[in-house]
């Protein structure tokens, strides 16, 4: 143990904390009293004391303001991250963000998740026999739905990024998306609101259909606004500038995942099971119970959170810079990339976000930074007319990154399966589960479930630490391999649920079953391959979309680009419900019935699974393609690009 002998006192800039340092051991005492300074308060030890650029310390005389240097390392007090607390003031590492605060954001984002997947997992079932729709009809209105969801993801990121900032965008949309599921409740509840049923077959009025909508789409506004925010705010705790939090902040994309998947399990396992056998609104109140916990669960940790500044309008920005690049559309973009517009400060014009280096690809946007006599040599540069290199290169993240978040659009459709065609294809075969329990076909949903519950630690234990010593990637793999294995996993999931299409098939012409209402004898557990596959793949490409475009976004943008894998899950549905209604169109000419008629066991649904993995094929060609064009984001700060 070392002692004291001469320890010296200093005060962060201000004024107010007090630490002790040991001149013999380097090592960093709490300072139980401190006399010369009473407005300081004791200062625990942190992890990481000082900072890693050599600066040493300066002190406040907490009196008269005068300031003291000491050749002692400064104190590594506050973020570098640009972060504030609650209140508007620089974020203290210490008592702030990292993993201390993460627990309330992943609790939120579990509860939210048992709420979605609660009301949404059985929803295409609830469409048929509830509202009386067909299959083709009820999955095309579950694909719209869920699309929305998804797609309203992109106005929430768009508020949060430019004017309310991600806590606010939150609290704001939460209150929208309770309000949906209490709607929702009391449709299946009340009387006046619920379908009335006589012998299994229900008869909705168009009032009673226009109410269960309107609380759908209430819940797609609620769920869209906040979706792209929770990610981007979990991922806010950790400051980049800091080595072992930008490790961490790696790990909390596999738990954050890890969460809504563990709220999916005992929504798509308990949930569906209530509202089967118990009762819809039992099972859709449930969910909104469980959405008020994660409200709940999100405010009590606000004084913990870190923020980031809004920074304005993004599409603004990137506005300014395509007007800028055609009004100097003639211009020569001159060959030493130093001689284009940047601000002279350290920090970026965009608030609360960092410089980034000039790249060489889309050298037309670079006509937007160059200077020419029309504009003003002193004071402010027009926006419009000159932009900074960081805007610049804003718009370049956006544009490199579109080609990959195109890619995504085909797996979003196969995963979108999971709700629609997994289901219609359960719906036909043996639920019974023991002599007295039979599963109901969504439940299943709860073996992809699993399946990531599983991969997850096992990645993020396992597979990065061995993938890292043959890399040297401090990921394991790239952010884009990993993505392209999700991609090639996903193929075989479409090719397992079509073998057990082409089996199931084979037994009803066995039987002669084609006009029985008699379950097909084969167990519906033969569905666990595909959904075990499809989560498996979700751990690669699910998980590696949150990290890249939070990565890869600026600073100011990250909301607006978190939202892009969400948008692609959106177009993933819309592309399934288009497929459906285009195969459905074609294959039902001349009276024929059709690959998805209402009648499952002459159906063809295995043409429809072939066709996706075809699909899914080409894509993943196109990806290979586009993944090695990619050139990664570096910003001003950085020595070499991200690997």
């Amino acid at each position: 143990m070392y002692r004291c002998s001469a320890g010296k006192q200093s005060c962060d800039p201000a004024g107010k904390f007090a630490t002790s340092i040991c001149q013999d051991s380097g090592e960093i005492r709490r300072k139980k009293h401190c006399k010369q300074y009473p407005n300081c308060q004791i200062m625990e030890t942190a992890e990481d004391k000082y900072t890693k650029d050599g600066t040493t310390e300066t002190h406040v005389n907490s009196a008269d303001g005068t300031t003291e240097i000491h050749g002692n390392p400064a104190v590594d007090i506050y973020t570098k991250d640009g972060t504030t607390d609650i209140h508007g003031n620089p974020a203290v590492r210490k008592d702030t963000g990292n993993w201390r605060a993460c627990p309330y954001i992943l609790a939120n984002e579990c509860c939210e998740r048992l709420a979605y997947y609660g009301m949404s997992s059985n929803l295409v079932n609830y469409m048929k026999y509830r509202l009386h729709q067909g299959n083709a009809t009820a999955a095309k209105n579950n694909s719209d739905w869920t699309g929305t969801c998804y797609i309203m993801s992109l106005l929430g990121a768009f508020l949060a990024d430019a004017y309310l900032g991600r806590y606010w965008t939150i609290a704001i949309f939460v209150i929208v998306y309770i309000f949906g599921l209490t709607l929702l409740t009391l449709t299946a509840s009340i009387p006046g609101l619920r379908p009335a049923c006589e012998n299994g077959a229900c008869n909705p009025t168009d009032a009673q259909s226009a109410a269960f909508f309107a609380a759908l789409y209430l819940i797609a506004l609620g769920t869209g606004g906040i979706k792209p925010c929770v990610s981007s705010f979990g991922a806010d705790q950790f400051d980049e500038s800091h080595e072992s939090e930008k490790k961490r902040k790696s790990s909390f994309f596999n738990w954050f995942y890890f969460s809504i998947n563990i709220g999916a399990l005992v929504a798509s396992s308990v949930l569906v099971w209530i509202q089967d056998n118990v009762g819809w609104g039992l099972g859709f109140g449930i969910p909104a119970v469980a959405m008020a916990i994660a409200v709940a669960s999100f405010f009590w940790g606000t004084p913990l959170y870190r923020h980031q500044k809004p920074g304005g309008s993004p599409l603004t920005r990137v506005a300014q810079v395509v007007v800028a690049s055609f009004r100097k559309s003639g211009v020569k973009v001159p060959a030493d990339n130093s001689l284009l517009y940047e601000i002279s400060e350290k920090e970026s014009a965009i608030q609360g976000s960092r410089k980034l280096e000039h790249t060489d690809q889309f050298k037309f946007l670079d006509k937007a930074a160059v200077r020419t006599r029309d504009d003003k040599i002193n004071g402010p540069a027009d926006p419009w007319m000159l932009c900074t290199v960081t805007q610049v290169e804003e718009v370049k993240s956006v544009v490199r990154i579109l080609p990959i978040w195109a890619t995504g659009i085909i797996f979003s459709a196969v995963y979108s399966q999971m709700s629609n065609m997994f289901v219609i294809q359960g719906d036909t075969l043996d639920t019974k589960m023991g002599p007295h329990f039979k599963i109901p076909p969504a439940s299943l949903s709860m073996v992809d479930t699993i399946s990531v519950i599983l991969c997850v630690p096992i990645y993020d234990r396992i597979v990065v630490p061995v993938a890292r010593r043959f890399t040297g990637n401090e990921r394991g793999l790239t952010q884009l391999t990993r993505m392209g294995i999700g991609l090639v996993i996903s193929i075989f999931s479409m090719l397992a649920a079509g073998i057990l299409e082409v089996v199931r098939l084979r037994i009803i012409a066995r039987d002669d079953l084609y006009d029985s209402d008699a379950i097909v004898p084969l167990s519906i557990f033969w569905q666990a391959p595909q959904y075990f596959i499809v989560g498996v793949a979700e751990v690669f490409t699910f998980i590696g979309q949150l990290e890249f475009y939070y990565d890869q976004a600026p600073d100011a943008m990250r909301s607006m680009l978190s939202a892009l894998p969400l948008t692609t899950v959106a177009l993933g549905n819309y592309l399934s419900s288009l497929l459906v209604t285009i195969v459905t169109a074609i294959t039902t000419r001349n009276g024929k019935l059709g690959w998805i008629p209402d009648n499952t066991n002459r159906a063809h649904i295995d043409y429809f699974f072939w066709l996706l993995a075809i699909l899914s094929l080409a894509n993943f060609g196109v990806y290979l393609l586009i993944a090695k064009w990619y050139t990664y984001k570096k910003t001003a700060a950085e020595d070499i690009e991200l690997q």
